[in-house]
This record gives structure tokens, C-alpha cells and sequence, in this order.
């Protein structure tokens, strides 16, 4: 998620002893969270084991004024209870399943709700909710870097099949307004999508996409982020289908600029859609520095599958 801007850069049949085991499991794991420092200059980056979590960046406005621009809590303790999924890497699956159900291969899996009747950013036990390796870490030189791996087991939240996932952070060139600088409604964006895919109520999609064109959440062309929301329900909260490309092939998503810090974010992914999310829901959120968190304070990019992909496709 990305604040002023700031980052924030998703089995049914499981006894009742599985969920105490799993819940002890949590416990013991909180003993080993660490906090892990990249640094390059006046570039500064921090990020935890639980969750391959993204804590802080820190980076110089146009002015050399260093701030903050992620989104977070002064706690790492705070993190393994955080319903906002600051910073965090999530899965298996991101963004939500709907009826947290899905078929594959003829086989029907139940999973885990976690969002009223759907599944959310991979379920309660998540990817951003577990301890991961550290597998390479350089503090400092010319690439500063760290990579995590975590093992999910066959049958883990309810998914089917082992999976080795693998996250690094790497240091390069800086490019937005500090984690406590008020909302996003400011900012600046563009994000290269066409087209839509349209939700239901419970922001499932329909399976309809649609054109963005004459609408709000056309961004074709740089825009403020707030000078159009009024004609929304809440905020944005919708994914993209970009443009351009193969799935395989990077391509660029987004740009936000930050006019009054000068600071200028720029998204490159092989995916083929990415979520747009103004933090509509955070609320009364006591983050760093005992800053607290309104709805708006930060924004974020998710790029992705398309959002129940794996049921529809």
C-alpha cells in the first residue's frame, strides 16, 4: 500500500486439534521474527520473516528530505494480528474466491472463509500470516538484497499440491508522500488498462469486462486519484485488464507521482490484471509513530490473475 504514497510497494474438513495445532504452530513461530535492513546510500529498506513483509522504505523527496512512504505498524509484534495486510506478500491465491469453493481438474475444493463467504488473500492462515526462510541476505554494496522462501504444504487453507514460493527485495534505483502525511487524494495516476473486470456485491467478478472509457475509473491519462471519486460507492476497488503484451512478457502497469514530495513510482508486471485499492476500509488504524490510519491513507497495486480466476477459469 502506498501512502501520500506509501506502500503497503493475497481445509473445511479440518478437526477441531488441527485448528489448535495450527494456532499453537502461530505461536511458537512468533519467537523467530526477525527484522531484516537493506541499505544503499540515503535508501533504506526494511522488511520482516513473518510474511515477507515490506516494513519501511525510506527515500529522499525532490528536496533530500527523508521520509518514510510505507504504510505499517512500530511493532513487529503488530503484524502477526494485522487484518490490513500492510506490506504483505499474500497467496496462495490474491484477491478474493468466491464462495470460497473452486474446481479443478473435476476435483471441488472447499476452502477456508475469510471474507464472509468468500476467500481472501489465500484464507485466515495466509501467505502474509506465516513465518518464511531467509534464503540470501546482502545488507549493503551495489544490489542490496534479500530473498525468502516458504514451503505451503498440499492441503494447506484447503489448496491442493505443494508449492515452493520465493520473494526477493532488491535495492536499485530510487523513484513517494511519507506513511503520515494524510490520504492519497492527490496523487497522481496512470494505469495502462483499457478495461475492467466488473464485481458483483460482494466484489466478485460478473465475468462481464468492460471499457473504462467516460467513466471514473479511466486512467488512460494521468489523474488525480480524488477527482472523481465522488462518483463511487467508497473508493476504488477494482481490478484492471491491462494492456499490451503477453502474460510472460513485462510490461508497465502504473505510475503515481507524488507532486509535492516529486517522488514518482513506477510498476512493471507480467500479469495480466492489477487491483486498484485506496484503503477504503482502513479505519481508526494506530500505525507508526502513533499515526492513525483514515480510510484513503494509502493506495495500492496488486498485480495479478484476474480476482476468482481460479474458480472461473
Amino acid at each position: 500500500m502506498i501512502s501520500k504514497i506509501s506502500m503497503l510497494l493475497c481445509l473445511f474438513l479440518l478437526a477441531a486439534s488441527g485448528f489448535a495445532n495450527g494456532s499453537a504452530k502461530k505461536e511458537k513461530e512468533k519467537d523467530h521474527i526477525r527484522l531484516f535492513q537493506l541499505k544503499k546510500g540515503d535508501l533504506s529498506l526494511k522488511v520482516t520473516n513473518w510474511g515477507a513483509t515490506l516494513v519501511s522504505l525510506v527515500l529522499p523527496d525532490k528536496n533530500g528530505k527523508l521520509g518514510d512512504i510505507v504504510l505499517g505498524y512500530d511493532s513487529l509484534k503488530d503484524y502477526t494480528n494485522d487484518s490490513t495486510y500492510f506490506g504483505a506478500t499474500v497467496g496462495r491465491v490474491a484477491n478474493r474466491i468466491g464462495g470460497a469453493q473452486f474446481t479443478l481438474n473435476g476435483i471441488h475444493y472447499k476452502l477456508i472463509a475469510n471474507e464472509g463467504n468468500n476467500t481472501l488473500h489465500g484464507g485466515p492462515r495466509g501467505f502474509s500470516d506465516v513465518l518464511w526462510k531467509v534464503e540470501r541476505y546482502i545488507k549493503e554494496g551495489d544490489m542490496p538484497r534479500i530473498t525468502f522462501s516458504y514451503h505451503s504444504f498440499d492441503g494447506e487453507e484447503g489448496f491442493p499440491g505443494d508449492l515452493q514460493v520465493t520473494v526477493s527485495y532488491i535495492l536499485g534505483k530510487s523513484s513517494l508522500g511519507d506513511h503520515n502525511s494524510g490520504d492519497i487524494l492527490d496523487e497522481v495516476v496512470q494505469i495502462f488498462g483499457s478495461q475492467v473486470t466488473l464485481l458483483d456485491s460482494q466484489l466478485i467478478p460478473t465475468g462481464k469486462i468492460a471499457s473504462v472509457k467516460g467513466t471514473p475509473y479511466d486512467f488512460l491519462k494521468p489523474h488525480i486519484v480524488g477527482s472523481r471519486m465522488n462518483q463511487l460507492t467508497n473508493g476504488y476497488d477494482i481490478n484492471y485488464v491491462l494492456d499490451g503484451g503477453k502474460d510472460t512478457e513485462f510490461k508497465l502497469g502504473a505510475i503515481v507521482m507524488d507532486r509535492k514530495s516529486g517522488r514518482v513510482l513506477k510498476l512493471t508486471t507480467n500479469a495480466p490484471g492489477l487491483q486498484f485499492y485506496t484503503a477504503n476500509s482502513v479505519k481508526n488504524e494506530k500505525g507508526k509513530d502513533g499515526f492513525v490510519y483514515q480510510p484513503h491513507a494509502g493506495l495500492c497495486f496488486e498485480s495479478q490473475g484476474f480476482p476468482d480466476s481460479v474458480e472461473s477459469s
